[in-house]
């Protein structure tokens, strides 16, 4: 039976200090695994990061010449580990703060075949868990609560972007933020039914306490609840537009249901007539939203016949 090859991936900007030890700690030699590839996605970095790589023989390095943002390096390094051919990919943080010796433990649930996408844990074992400032503590607890409630899912941790990628798993993948794509990335598997883990692991600690993403809490907090929110309405358009127009129609029903009460009982509706128009507004724009959860649904059946083509043409493109 053929081994399987593994890319891993290390999107960098600016991380001269770092990667080059990150590199030549990734494990070249893992039970079960013909070959091990790196790959660094320059992300267009004012610093020696690039040549630092290369001192530290990484096998691939790709440059953004400028700029582009986690969500974008994370997307050329995807297209980029399925050209090279490869059956399974490693993204790892530049900074540090994961060892690549978790890589073998991060991999073993695809090796084994129960799962298509493994992401590590900082939460799931409460011996492992880092130190975390108690903001983006609560953050990243917020967001994996919205995000399980939404997907009817149990995740510890989904703002984490050390995860394995079967080459299935990566040929599915369709993302557009440019910021990040940790969350985007969950949402988009989950809904095209592919098999996801959590695998425990230990943060080692990240440069000088700081992220290169996380620039401020409330930053990223509002840039990652757009990502959440734009990928909920594109992923859940039915429950996304419907749970906002019947919220508004129930209101402005309410209200009036109330109101006509009220005008049943002592025959006026003075001084709240300015809130017999607000319910007219309410219930109309309501029944509108409802209107274009429909709407919304049908294309998204569109949508994702659109995502199966893709699929098959990058499939087919790799294999010819």
């Amino acid at each position: 039976m053929r081994k399987p090859g593994l890319v891993v991936l290390i999107p960098a900007f600016n991380e001269e200090k770092t990667i080059a030890p990150v590199v030549k700690a990734i494990p070249r030699k893992i039970e079960g695994i013909a070959r091990v590839l790196v790959l660094v996605v320059d992300d267009g970095s004012s610093d020696r990061t690039a040549s630092r790589a290369r001192q530290a023989k990484a096998d691939r390095i790709v440059s953004h010449e400028t700029n582009k943002g986690l969500g974008i390096a994370f997307r050329t390094g995807i297209e980029e580990a399925l050209k090279i051919g490869t059956d399974i990919i490693v993204n790892i943080d530049a900074d540090g703060q994961f060892s690549p010796s978790d890589i073998p433990k991060l991999i073993k649930p695809i090796l084994q075949g129960r799962a298509d996408m493994v992401t590590c844990s900082r939460f799931k074992d409460r011996e492992l868990e880092p130190r975390m400032p108690f903001m983006k503590r609560f953050g990243n607890h917020l967001f994996t609560k919205m995000i399980n409630f939404f997907t009817k899912s149990s995740f510890t941790d989904t703002q984490c972007g050390f995860r394995a990628y079967s080459k299935e798993a990566a040929l599915k993948l369709s993302l557009f933020a440019k910021f990040t794509y940790t969350q985007e990335a969950l949402i988009d598997l989950l809904h095209k039914g592919m098999r996801i883990e959590e695998v425990a692991c230990r943060v080692q600690g990240q440069r000088n306490g700081k992220s290169r993403v996380v620039t401020h809490w409330y930053s990223y907090g509002v840039k990652t609840l757009i990502i959440v929110v734009r990928t909920l309405r594109d992923y859940k358009p039915l429950q996304f537009f419907g749970t906002i127009g019947l919220l508004l129609f129930l209101a402005g029903g309410i209200s009036a249901f109330v109101l006509w009460m009220r005008l049943l009982l002592i025959h006026k509706i003075d001084p709240f007539m300015w809130i017999v128009y607000a319910d007219v507004v309410l219930i109309v724009l309501g029944f509108l939203m409802m209107m274009l959860a429909l709407i919304a649904d049908m294309l998204d059946r569109q949508r994702r016949m659109q995502e199966d083509i893709l699929y098959r043409l990058r499939k087919k493109e790799l294999e010819g």
